[in-house]
C-alpha cells in the first residue's frame, strides 16, 4: 500500500481528499493502493506562519510510524498559487527531507474544481440536470455560493456532505483542462505515488 498522511484545512477536505487521491491513483496506475494513515486539519492562515507548516509535517510523519509520505492541500484564497506554492513546498520538504512531501493549492478554493467540471455533476445532489461548466472556474471567490445558487430554494451546499460526494463524481479530466490548480494537484499526487512506489522496491 501507498501510505499517506494528509494535511488539510476543513472537515470537508478531511473526507474528500482521500477520495480524490484514490481516484487519481487509479488513473495513474496505482489502483486500490492508497492508504490514508492520518488526517491533520489546520487553517491555512495558521499553516503559512513560520514554523507552523513545519510542525504539521513533523507531526504527520510521526503518525505514519513507518514508510509513507505527506500530501498537503490548502485553499489559496487571495494568494497567488504560483508564488505561495513553491515557498510552502520548500518549507514542507525541508522540514522532513527523509519523507516524500507533496503540496497543492486550490485557487481560490477546492470547490472551484467542481465549477470547472460542473456539467459532470448535473443532476447530482439537487443540482439541475442542465448544469453547465463555469466559464472561468478559478475566478469566483464564492464557489460554494455558486453551487448553492444552483440548488433548489432552501437547499444550501453542505461542505461535509456535498464535497466528498461531488469529489467521487466530478470529471477529473475536465477539471484538469479547466483548472490549472487542479492540474497541479494531479501532478503533485502522481509525484507522491511514484516516489512512494519506488521507495517500496
Amino acid at each position: 500500500m501507498i501510505r499517506i498522511a494528509i494535511i488539510v484545512e476543513g472537515d470537508g477536505e478531511c473526507e474528500a481528499l482521500p477520495i480524490l487521491l484514490r481516484r487519481i491513483a487509479d488513473h495513474c496506475g496505482f489502483p486500490d493502493q492508497v492508504d490514508i494513515v492520518n488526517k491533520l486539519r489546520s487553517p491555512a492562515n495558521r499553516l503559512i506562519k513560520p514554523g507552523e507548516l513545519e510542525r504539521a509535517v513533523e507531526l504527520s510523519t510521526r503518525k505514519l510510524r513507518g514508510p509513507g509520505g505527506v500530501f498537503i492541500l490548502l485553499d489559496a484564497d487571495d494568494h497567488c498559487p504560483a508564488s505561495l506554492g513553491p515557498t510552502l513546498s520548500s518549507r514542507a520538504r525541508t522540514a522532513r527531507p527523509d519523507y516524500p512531501v507533496a503540496l497543492a493549492l486550490a485557487y481560490h478554493e477546492y470547490e472551484a474544481w467542481f465549477l470547472g467540471a460542473a456539467s459532470s455533476l448535473a443532476g447530482k445532489r439537487d443540482l439541475p440536470q442542465n448544469l453547465q461548466n463555469h466559464p472561468a472556474p478559478e475566478t469566483p471567490r464564492g464557489c460554494k455560493e455558486w453551487l448553492t445558487d444552483k440548488m433548489p430554494l432552501g437547499r444550501a451546499y453542505q461542505e461535509t456532505l456535498d464535497q466528498p460526494a461531488f469529489t467521487a463524481t466530478f470529471d477529473l479530466d475536465l477539471a484538469r483542462d479547466t483548472c490549472p490548480s487542479f492540474a497541479k494537484c494531479w501532478r503533485e499526487a502522481e509525484y507522491l505515488f511514484r516516489q512512494l512506489s519506488v521507495s517500496k522496491t
